[in-house]
């Protein structure tokens, strides 16, 4: 079910054309419809009220100027790495590196570059 802070794909004539963000879902004076706010995530951002039925905000097709129209949510992507991996992240010990280790034999030296320094100093 679709509801405020979602993000949705806008589908015109079955074609992905868009990313909107639901803003608000707030009843329509006309029964069983609702005004539901859209931020469009595109450059200029731009918000947009349609009014839809609930079963026009969860997924089912319906016309808007003769042009056939969806939402769909989007929802995250799964990771690709197995859930038995995710089960038992790795202790911090594990993942830190003394300075010793870092600095290794001495052969492979790394020089930190900061950027306060390069905006400072334009060369």
């Amino acid at each position: 079910m679709t509801t405020i802070n979602d993000v949705v794909l806008i589908h015109l004539e079955d074609t992905p054309v868009s990313f909107a963000r639901v803003e608000s879902i707030l009843p329509d004076p006309k029964k069983d419809w609702y005004q539901i706010k859209l931020l469009m995530l595109q450059v200029p951002l731009q918000v947009v009220t349609w009014i839809l039925k609930d079963t026009y905000i969860n997924g089912d097709d319906f016309f808007m100027n003769g042009k056939k129209m969806r939402l769909e949510r989007v929802e995250c992507p799964i990771d690709a790495q197995s859930p038995q991996s995710n089960a038992n992240p790795p202790t911090s010990k594990t993942n830190e590196k003394t300075e010793k280790d870092m600095q290794g034999n001495g052969s492979n030296k790394s020089n930190i570059i900061s950027f306060a320094d390069l905006k400072n100093n334009p060369s």
